[in-house]
């Protein structure tokens, strides 16, 4: 059995935990692979600012850097930011994806130019990270947000009726008036629009926590991990001090 680690970015509750483990609804994997989802212990409470980027890598990153020794065999990240994805190869052996990039690069595969449906304003600066070091600026069409309020712990639920049919407008938009040829979920958060919107949209709609899932799938079937040249290993490892900075922000706020 090979077992795949999804870390959780926000600290919450198993209920709450339970709303990213729905991602997995209607996918098939081979009978050899088990998925456990894990919170990290402390986070920011949001994703609007560079103050909680730098948050969520660390505690992402001290979530899963034993994650090897644990006997897990691949790492997905559950937010677009791909937060902690880096510092995790660096010292992880084992395949290690965040959804963003896969979800930027998958879309090129089905479609000339792509446009990123978010929930606010704020997460721009997410996508921008991504497609800074990607250089596919030319390539995304539109950002195009709703300006609902996100909701990191309990997602899309009992909102549906008011969101979806917000989400498909600004998703038309962008398919007619900017041109966009795929449509990314901007958020892992946001899965539970996808079924809604699959059926609606004349374009392809990636859900990008769910093909960060097959890109692990596809990485242990083929023997694929990421290059140790583009990723070189810590010449003095901290994990120790990692483990004891995010205790004791776990005590701070219990």
């Amino acid at each position: 059995m090979k077992k795949i680690l999804i870390i959780v970015p926000f600290a919450m509750s198993a209920e709450n935990l339970a709303l990213r483990r729905q991602q997995l609804q209607g996918l098939q994997f081979g009978p050899d692979l088990q998925f456990e989802y894990r919170a990290v212990k402390a986070g920011p409470v949001n994703y609007s600012s560079h103050h909680d980027f730098v948050l969520a890598d660390a505690c992402i990153f001290e979530a899963g850097c034993r994650a090897q020794d644990e006997g897990f065999a691949a790492v997905c990240i559950d937010t677009m930011s791909d937060s902690g994805v880096a510092a995790l190869r660096s010292v992880l052996d084992i395949p290690v994806f965040g959804p963003g990039k896969v979800s930027m690069l998958a879309a090129l595969m089905l479609g000339d130019r792509f446009s990123i449906l978010t929930m606010a304003s704020r997460w721009k600066p997410l996508y921008k990270k991504a497609l800074d070091e990607l250089g596919l600026h030319h390539k995304c069409a539109s950002v195009r947000a709703i300006e609902v309020p996100p909701d990191n712990q309990n997602l899309l639920s009992g909102k549906e009726a008011d969101v979806f049919p917000l989400l498909e407008a600004a998703a038309m938009k962008a398919i007619e008036s900017d041109g966009a040829e795929v449509i990314i979920l901007g958020s892992t958060t946001m899965h539970q629009a996808h079924a809604y919107l699959q059926s609606r949209l004349p374009v392809p709609i990636i859900n990008p926590g769910p093909l960060s899932y097959k890109m692990a799938e596809a990485a242990l079937a083929l023997g694929h991990s990421h290059s140790r040249v583009g990723y070189p290993r810590p010449m003095h490892p901290r994990l120790d001090m990692l483990t004891a900075m995010m205790d004791a922000a776990q005590r701070s706020l219990s």
